[in-house]
């Protein structure tokens, strides 16, 4: 089992920044041997891709390619979300997941967080 906490949500105004956090634990977690990927969901919304990061490569939506970057750091068992340039659009509960695979993680992954609110103002 992996269990993953979300933090860093807020509110914040058009053209503003933040960084979102998820923090995996789990008795056998080995990190780094997950795909760890960030999706969100807007109120009447489905549940949108966000992006996706292995050991050495990354994939993005095409709606936040260029304005968020997605990192982790194997050592602290933490995956980041630094998104810029936020727009209203963005605004959504943001989903932390983990899988072993690509082709997993990006049509949802076995493992979630709760989610954390974001809110961005125009």
């Amino acid at each position: 089992q992996v269990q993953l906490v979300e933090s860093g949500g807020g509110l914040v105004q058009s053209g503003g920044s933040l960084r979102l956090s998820c923090a995996a634990s789990g008795r056998t977690l080995v990190f780094s041997n997950y795909v760890m990927a960030w999706f969100r969901q807007a109120p009447g919304k489905e549940r949108e891709f966000v992006a996706a990061i292995g050991w050495n490569t990354s994939r993005y939506s095409d709606s936040v390619k260029g304005r968020f970057t997605i990192s982790r750091d194997n050592g602290k068992n933490t995956v980041y979300l630094q998104m810029n340039s936020l727009k209203p659009e963005d605004t959504a509960v943001y989903y932390c997941a983990a899988d072993t695979t690509f082709s997993t993680v990006v049509k949802g992954g076995r493992y979630w967080g709760q989610g954390t609110q974001v809110t961005v103002s125009s």
